[in-house]
């Protein structure tokens, strides 16, 4: 009858012990940590388009648009720049605006802008600073990036 009897002091279930996360496991979430900063950071530090200082940009009211005010990008760097007269219309799809300049409709400029509502210059002599862009029908094609009232 000994043999039937139960042991009740024995545990069936073995206590779990902490294991220590394994070395490989923390190297590569660190990596990809690193990885992940270094790819947001780096873009930033060589393309200075992605950190861009602007100033009064968008839709700009009349009365803020006066000689010698400028809008857009504060610094554009060695951005292409013109002076002309601003008319609304691009050519066959390419611009929204033209900055017509001394020489005829060969020498006009044809122009987009991201950061500047083109509409509130229309009409007035400016200079422009901005990014050639590649065009099929447009002489020159440009993404005005600052802009300077003259007149």
């Amino acid at each position: 009858m000994e043999d039937d009897v139960i042991n009740t002091n024995v545990s069936l279930v073995e206590p779990v012990k902490k294991k220590k996360l394994p070395l490989y496991v923390f190297l590569a979430v660190l990596v990809v940590g690193l990885g992940v900063f270094t790819g947001s950071k780096i873009p930033k530090f060589f393309n200075k388009k992605e950190t861009i200082e602007t100033g009064k940009s968008g839709l700009i009211p009349k009365d803020e648009i006066k000689k010698d005010a400028e809008f857009g990008v504060k610094d554009p760097g060695q951005a292409d720049t013109a002076i002309g007269v601003v008319e609304k219309g691009g050519i066959d799809g390419e611009g929204t605006h033209k900055l017509l300049r001394e020489g005829g409709p060969s020498q006009n400029i044809y122009m987009t802008s991201s950061f500047l509502d083109l509409d509130s210059f229309a009409g007035m002599k400016i200079q422009i600073w901005g990014e050639t862009m590649k065009a099929q029908k447009a002489g020159w094609l440009m993404d005005v990036l600052k802009i300077k009232v003259l007149e």
